[in-house]
């Protein structure tokens, strides 16, 4: 397995992407720490994780707040002894046309998505540069690289984790460790599921594959990452869109 002995935290656990990283990490021999605001889905995925036969504990926490962050990476220590991958994954959206965007949904959005992996790498980039080895990898999104009419709020945050990872991969290089970013196209996720139809369609019609991607596409690019395979990446955005934005 390509991650025995490895240390991972994902955040946004509870569902979707996260959820499905979580369970690809530890089916290729990761301990867990699953963190999300909603700590009763997280002890479901805790068992599922340990029936794969690795370790995991579940931590309640609320990406954006600065004690919460440094929280995790402590309730990893003191589990499991050390961090080798964190996988900032938590998101929000708050939806609306830039002239009827209110300030407390651009300041949500922006707080949970991009402060929040701001906080959570920081925590973590102090473990791992005494380690002197580390895998940060940054769920941003397609739209974060082409724009999307309706989610100023949304692409701000997640282009915002592009240049988050660019900056903090040249810091933390000299220490071993790696930044990416990973930008996924349209997912089915309980977001996209609830768009009618007609807009499914309209989404797929973009699409070069003909389909929406799944969230083990996505889970899978991260095991990548924070495999050995990658030991020479970092500082890049993978997109994982189906060609949706090239």
């Amino acid at each position: 397995m390509l991650l025995t002995d490895k240390v991972a935290i994902v955040t946004g656990a509870s569902r979707g992407i996260g959820r499905e990283t979580a369970l690809a990490l530890a089916a290729q021999g990761a301990d867990l720490v699953v963190s999300a605001r909603s700590l009763e889905p997280l002890q479901l995925l805790v068992k599922e994780i340990e029936a794969l036969g690795c370790r995991a504990i579940a931590v309640s926490a609320d990406a954006a707040a600065s004690e919460d962050a440094d929280k995790l990476i402590a309730a990893a220590s003191e589990a499991f002894g050390r961090v080798d991958i964190l996988v900032n994954n938590a998101g929000i959206t708050r939806d609306g046309l830039l002239l009827r965007m209110k300030d407390a949904d651009w300041d949500a959005v922006l707080d949970t998505n991009l402060k929040g992996a701001f906080l959570l790498t920081r925590a973590a980039a102090k473990l791992m540069s005494k380690q002197r080895s580390g895998r940060i990898i940054n769920i941003s999104s397609v739209v974060g690289e082409m724009g999307n009419p309706g989610q100023a709020n949304y692409c701000a945050s997640k282009a915002g984790l592009i240049g988050l990872t660019k900056s903090v991969a040249r810091e933390l290089a000299k220490r071993s460790v790696t930044v990416n970013a990973i930008t996924p196209g349209f997912i089915e996720t309980d977001m996209t599921k609830e768009l009618p139809e007609k807009a499914r369609q309209e989404l797929v019609t973009q699409i070069p594959l003909g389909r929406l991607g799944q969230a083990e596409d996505i889970a899978q690019a991260v095991v990548f990452l924070a495999s050995d395979h990658a030991g020479y990446i970092t500082g890049q955005v993978l997109g994982v869109n189906g060609g949706m934005y090239m």
